[in-house]
């Protein structure tokens, strides 16, 4: 198992140089809450842009979200983010679909953290984009759901946190940004994102590449 700094322009340029003459890409980041999937992801999309437009697309994991109202009424409203509050199987069918590669274009949900859920039809993927990034926690989960999405990645890259107090922090204020009032937020983070993130370390060995924050 290789590791590496997440540099992104490296990075990217290695994706093209692959992702050439092949239907389409379709690379998996993994990692804690917090660890900043979302932010590497967005700096990969900007670097391989950046040499070939429309060459990316990101379809994040946290569009599928249970909805709120879906897990009200039992224990899973209080550990969102868990495993078991998501739908795998949804995701690895648009996987799956995006992966045969014959629509026009795919359309993605998306999590939206203003309102706490997931809009549907919110990221559209044509047709000739060649390399689709995935993001989520999960990737590397070994039940049976979550292996039918990790069956349709080409490769899965687990993003080590640049810093685990950082880490947990930056999740703090996320959710008081979002709304939760400090007490609920930092019990939140300690709590069930605390757990996640140690369950999502546990499966750090079955990535293809770890990849680690530059010292920029």
């Amino acid at each position: 198992m290789a590791s590496e700094s997440a540099d992104p322009t490296a990075l990217a340029a290695r994706l093209l140089a692959r992702a050439a003459g092949a239907s389409r890409l379709i690379i998996g980041i993994c990692g804690a809450p917090g660890a900043g999937k979302s932010t590497f992801a967005g700096m990969l999309v900007e670097a391989l842009n950046t040499v070939q437009a429309g060459a990316t697309v990101v379809v994040p994991m946290d569009g599928f979200h249970l909805a709120r109202s879906v897990i009200a009424a039992d224990e899973r409203a209080t550990r969102r983010g868990a495993p078991d509050t998501f739908d795998p199987d949804g995701y690895a069918a648009l996987l799956e679909r995006l992966r045969r590669n014959t629509d026009d274009i795919v359309y993605a949900p998306e999590f939206r953290r203003e309102i706490e859920d997931p809009v549907a039809g919110a990221i559209g993927i044509p047709r000739e984009c060649p390399i689709v990034l995935t993001e989520g926690n999960y990737l590397l989960h070994p039940d049976a759901a979550w292996r039918r999405v990790r069956a349709h990645l080409d490769e899965v890259w687990f993003l080590e946190a640049p810093d685990e107090t950082l880490r947990v922090h930056r999740l703090i204020e996320r959710h008081e940004h979002f709304g939760k009032d400090p007490d609920h937020a930092r019990a939140h983070v300690l709590g069930s994102d605390e757990r996640n993130a140690a369950l999502v370390a546990s499966h750090r060995a079955g990535a293809d590449l770890i990849l680690r924050w530059p010292t920029w």
